[in-house]
């Protein structure tokens, strides 16, 4: 069950304080919770194994000219094997080569960590290129460049330049993806080699391509001018190698809902809501209504609202009538609420002064605080004054007055506060 304060105002006020500060900090303060996001997507296996060998080649060109750290170098590299291809190069790169948050490349160093070795210590001269023989040969998770998918098939147009260079091949270097080749802007075809719909070829030979957007709604274009169209894009007709807008409002083309009308647009048409007077319309605004709603008339031309309140449509006893767009509503009269369907009148609670509910000890406290400030502010005036004595006299007589009036002055002071 929640604690309910005590009654009484300076009560009261200690518990809300102490309650305020067992709070673990100020509401207004605390941040909101961050929004939710998706997780993350893991990286394909390739993408880690090409990190970690990144990763593992800058270990060695940081540690390129280390030593064993004894300060014989020479002995050291004669009786104890070179540092540069030793095993103590290798696990203070092998400590380094992966971050402490990266899950992914620490697992994948686990299941490959004595092929690493094995390539280290055996295979460095007839295998020089890491990547190629730990990931692609070795895992079998990467592909060369180029080629794609579990059996690294070329990516369309071919390995040397996939996608005719203005694309990206799906997978490419991976032993996943389609192959699909996701072109540049402007560009189409299995291996993005023709230009998209909306551009034109400024340039073509073997080896290059060069496409350019055609006239806003043309489709297909022999050239960027207005009348270079072949081909018009979906809502333009073609008229003398130009293209012009089709009015679909003006055709059977248009579908808008009975309760709506349709507006022409470039290339396209909307359809908006009648007005709420209209039973159909032509157009916007009452004045465009095929037939009036219930509620309104017809005025003129225009299906304007019925005032219903002109009428007695409010039976209800201290009721009135309040008109609405379209309708109207029974309300209570002023000075009275509905309970159960029935409009009562108001109970008006007699005002009662702010420190109403307040105890006599409370009162006192109150006087005494009152009186208490008077003398230091009448104290405080007369020491700014360098009056030092003047100070005294005051206070001594304000303190004196305050002790004479006190009894005298309780019934002026809570008369103030009580406001009786």
């Amino acid at each position: 069950m929640a604690p309910r304060p005590p009654r009484g105002l300076v009560p009261a006020l200690i518990w809300g304080l102490s309650l305020f500060c067992s709070l673990p900090g100020p509401v207004w303060l605390q941040p909101s919770p961050p929004p939710q996001s998706s997780p993350p997507t893991e990286p394909h296996p390739c993408h880690t194994c090409r990190g970690l060998v990144d990763s593992f080649n800058k270990g060695l060109e940081r540690t390129n000219r280390d030593n064993f750290g004894g300060g014989n170098t020479a002995w050291e590299e004669e009786k104890l094997s070179k540092y540069k291809d030793s095993e103590t190069r290798l696990v203070e790169v092998l400590e380094n080569v992966c971050s402490k948050s990266d899950f992914e490349c620490h697992r994948l160093l686990e299941l490959s960590e004595e092929l690493v070795e094995s390539w280290w210590f055996h295979k460095q001269q007839e295998a020089p290129d890491l990547f190629q023989w730990l990931c692609s040969d070795s895992l079998k998770l990467c592909c060369p460049s180029g080629t794609f998918g579990p059996s690294c098939l070329p990516c369309p147009g071919g390995t040397e330049k996939p996608c005719g260079g203005y694309g990206h091949c799906e997978g490419e270097g991976t032993r996943g993806g389609s192959g699909h080749c996701d072109c540049q802007a402007g560009y189409g075809g299995e291996a993005c080699g023709q230009c998209s719909l909306g551009y034109f070829e400024v340039e073509r030979n073997a080896s290059h391509l060069v496409c350019s957007a055609c006239f806003g709604p043309c489709a297909r274009c022999s050239g960027p001018e207005e009348s270079n169209c072949l081909q018009c894009k979906r809502g333009w007709a073609l008229h003398h190698l130009k293209c012009v807008d089709i009015d679909e409002c003006g055709t059977e083309r248009a579908n808008c809902g009975a309760d709506q009308f349709c507006v022409n647009t470039e290339g396209s048409y909307e359809c908006r809501d009648c007005a709420k007077a209209c039973l159909g319309c032509m157009g916007a605004g009452p004045g465009r209504c095929k037939k009036c709603s219930p509620g309104y008339q017809q005025v003129g031309s225009k299906c304007l609202d019925v005032d219903e309140c002109e009428t007695e449509v409010c039976p209800g006893e201290n009721e009135q009538c309040e008109n609405t767009e379209g309708s109207y509503r029974c309300v209570c009269a002023e000075g009275y609420k509905q309970i159960e369907g029935i409009c009562v009148k108001e109970q008006i609670p007699e005002s009662a002064g702010f420190f109403s509910e307040m105890t006599e000890d409370e009162l006192v406290v109150l006087q005494q605080m009152f009186f208490g400030v008077i003398i230091c502010a009448l104290a405080t005036l007369a020491a700014k004054g360098d009056l030092v004595f003047t100070a005294i006299f005051i206070g001594a007589v304000a303190a004196m007055t305050g002790y004479w009036l006190s009894e005298r002055s309780d019934r002026v002071l809570e008369g103030f506060i009580k406001g009786r």
